[in-house]
């Protein structure tokens, strides 16, 4: 490996926030989730969550590189059996949830503390939206502020939108919420693997 791409891989990996995950339920369409995987990884986000109750599933390191940018190679999956699973291994880690909702009771998402030290934020079908289940164990639901005649966006520019309003919040003391010197090694490391085709899990853990 050249030399100049080494340093990009170890400035990537200083860039990778700690503490900030995204879970994907029941999203139907491959390229929506492979545009949210694009913008997850530009915000420096690097695992994922998947959740397939109603959908059928499919293996998110193989979704189109045109939409994703080949993002998706370097990300860490998880795919959880239910919702439940899913919360409860967020939970486990001291993750706030953070839902995504068109409903009375969500909150403004720039009006919205979202400065936690971890979060993750839920995201639905693109016509269902979150199931009832995940809004229930949601500690927080937010809403985008909407002016037209269309009350919904894309699901992906949803994500985008809510990945940079996270992200603005914690920018004054970004360097708190970065992954430690031991982190990035390990995250360098792990992405060499990758690339040697040595991981044997190819990124993708199932619960």
């Amino acid at each position: 490996m050249r030399a100049e791409r080494r340093q990009k891989i170890e400035r990537v990996a200083s860039q990778r926030q700690a503490g900030l995950t995204l879970v994907l339920e029941d999203i139907h369409d491959p390229h929506n989730a492979a545009a949210i995987l694009r913008t997850a990884d530009a915000f420096g986000i690097q695992t994922v969550h998947f959740v397939f109750n109603q959908e059928a599933p499919y293996n998110p390191r193989r979704v189109g590189k045109s939409s994703s940018s080949s993002a998706n190679l370097w990300l860490d999956f998880v795919r959880h059996a239910s919702i439940d699973d899913c919360v409860a291994a967020l939970k486990a880690d001291g993750d706030q949830l953070v839902a995504t909702a068109l409903t009375d009771k969500a909150m403004d998402l720039y009006t919205a503390d979202l400065s936690a030290e971890r979060i993750a934020i839920l995201l639905g079908n693109e016509h269902a939206g979150l199931s009832p289940r995940a809004l229930e164990l949601a500690d927080t639901v937010v809403q985008l502020p909407m002016r037209g005649f269309v009350q919904s966006l894309n699901v992906s520019v949803t994500a985008a939108l809510v990945i940079a309003e996270v992200t603005r919040q914690r920018r004054p003391n970004m360097e708190r919420y970065l992954l430690n010197k031991a982190e990035q090694t390990a995250l360098v490391s792990a992405w060499l693997e990758r690339r040697g085709g040595r991981d044997g899990n190819n990124g993708v853990r199932t619960t």
